[in-house]
Order: structure tokens, then C-alpha cells, then sequence
């Protein structure tokens, strides 16, 4: 497990504390499957929690999971990144790629059409699980 003590993952701990307000830790881990020690390091910034444990949490506490990886540090912030005319070309040449990954084709697959957010956000994921940069 993977230490950060970063600003985002400073801001990060202490919302998720205020959004489980007077729900307990073990009620927490009850609902999600996750321990209630890594869910109190993640509360005080001391752990960054991976996706996975993010999508649970903003499932329980009904927030934007994006916002949460952005929070963690998994996708850019907004402000910060300028849009660009070949934005959606790069971003659908990077998807498919991903899915033409044979490594990727392990687990569920997408299926139906998705949105550009959504294609950039699977990109994103792989870059940062394979070290590969497909996006500018």
C-alpha cells in the first residue's frame, strides 16, 4: 500500500469524514467491505485510497466518484486543463487502444456507447496502471 501525504489527499480525508457524519466506522466497513483502520487512515490523509475504494464510498455517501479521483489525485483537475480542438479524436484514439490491449480484455468490458468523460477517465486509469502515456 501506497503512502501520499499531498495536499489533494490531505483535502480528500477530511471530506469523506464530514460526509459519513455520525455513521460509524463499523457501519461503514459494514456497508462497503472496507476496514475500518484504512478507512480511518484515509480520513486523517495518511493513505490514498485507489479507485476502486473510492467508487464504493461515493456510492454510499451519493457524491460524484470523480470528483473523489480528482480529490485523490487520479484525474486532472478541470480548471487546469485547457480544451482542445483534437481533444475527442486523441481521446477515442487513446480508448481504443486500451480496449485493443490484450491485458485488457480481462474482466468486464464496456459495452454501449460511452461518453467522452467516461473514455478519458478508462484511459486515465491505464496510464496510470501501466506507466504508458497514450493522452497529452
Amino acid at each position: 500500500m501506497e503512502q501520499h501525504n499531498d495536499q489533494r489527499t490531505e483535502e480528500l480525508g477530511p471530506l469523506l469524514k464530514r460526509l459519513r457524519g455520525d455513521t460509524s466506522l463499523r457501519d461503514v466497513r459494514g456497508m462497503t467491505g472496507i476496514s475500518n483502520s484504512y478507512l480511518s487512515q484515509i480520513e486523517r490523509g495518511d493513505r490514498r485510497p485507489g479507485p476502486s475504494v473510492l467508487k464504493r464510498l461515493a456510492s454510499l455517501y451519493g457524491v460524484d466518484v470523480q470528483d473523489l479521483l480528482r480529490r485523490a489525485g487520479y484525474l486532472d483537475d478541470p480548471e487546469d486543463v485547457t480544451p482542445r480542438d483534437d481533444e475527442p479524436q486523441e481521446v477515442e484514439r487513446a480508448y481504443q487502444y486500451v480496449l485493443a490491449d490484450p491485458k485488457f480484455r480481462v474482466g468486464t468490458r464496456p459495452s454501449g456507447p460511452l461518453s467522452l468523460e467516461a473514455k478519458r477517465f478508462i484511459v486515465e486509469m491505464y496510464e496510470r496502471f501501466t506507466g504508458k502515456r497514450l493522452l497529452e
